[in-house]
């Protein structure tokens, strides 16, 4: 139904207590990181939400993150999901922090939403409303900055990324164009807090208007 929650699930999650020296020189490790945290789960945008939230919340900094191609519903195996992140740190309790706090923020707090009856078009819009140090760098902004992290399916996220820039004092500072590695589109916007807000808002009646009237392009 729409506005309903479309919740995530993490799929699968390994802590390295000491990692090998081989992968730590793959993933460009210095000395003082000695344990990494591995988690699946099957939305790419929730769990890059969620990494960001554990650099907040432990004593650690995400090596690695990637978008499995096409998608949760096409994923090769049981376990594999739409996303793969790993967090390292010092030591194994920072980095089982860091995995608890994203595990909490993808089964707790992030999600897609539905935007029509059967839940068939759906979108995110997060506002973060202070950045971790992972969507800090990829975004070029201060960490402790607003985010308002927004994604459609292709054309709902170009239209709908229009009327959110619109909606506020916001400016772009990613940008995800159609189609991402899952199929999707979107862009990562930040100005202050409220005008974050706006822009989530903005962005979710513009998809929801296209779900339940997709083939009306008048102006008028």
């Amino acid at each position: 139904m729409q506005g309903d929650r479309v919740p995530a699930k993490v799929l699968a999650v390994r802590l390295i207590p000491r990692v090998d020296a081989g992968l730590k020189e793959r993933f460009k490790l210095d000395s003082r990181v000695q344990s990494l945290g591995l988690l699946t789960c099957d939305s790419d945008d929730v769990g890059y939400t969620a990494l960001d939230e554990a650099t907040k919340k432990a004593d650690v900094f995400v090596c690695y993150a990637q978008s499995m191609y096409a998608g949760a519903a096409n994923a090769n195996t049981a376990l594999a999901g739409e996303f793969l992140g790993i967090l390292a740190g010092p030591s194994p309790s920072d980095v089982e922090s860091g995995l608890a706090a994203a595990i909490h923020m993808i089964e707790h707090e992030a999600c897609f939403y539905s935007a029509n009856a059967d839940d068939s078009v759906v979108y995110y819009a997060h506002c973060i409303s202070r950045t971790g140090s992972y969507l800090s760098a990829q975004c070029g902004i201060p960490e402790g900055s607003p985010l308002a992290y927004l994604i459609a399916p292709p054309l709902e996220s170009m239209y709908a990324m229009d009327k959110a820039l619109k909606a506020a004092q916001v400016q772009l500072v990613e940008f995800y164009g159609p189609p991402s590695p899952t199929n999707f589109g979107g862009g990562l916007l930040t100005g202050t807090q409220a005008d974050c807000r706006a822009a989530c808002e903005a962005f979710a009646k513009a998809v929801i208007d296209v779900a339940s009237n997709p083939l009306n392009y008048s102006v008028y």
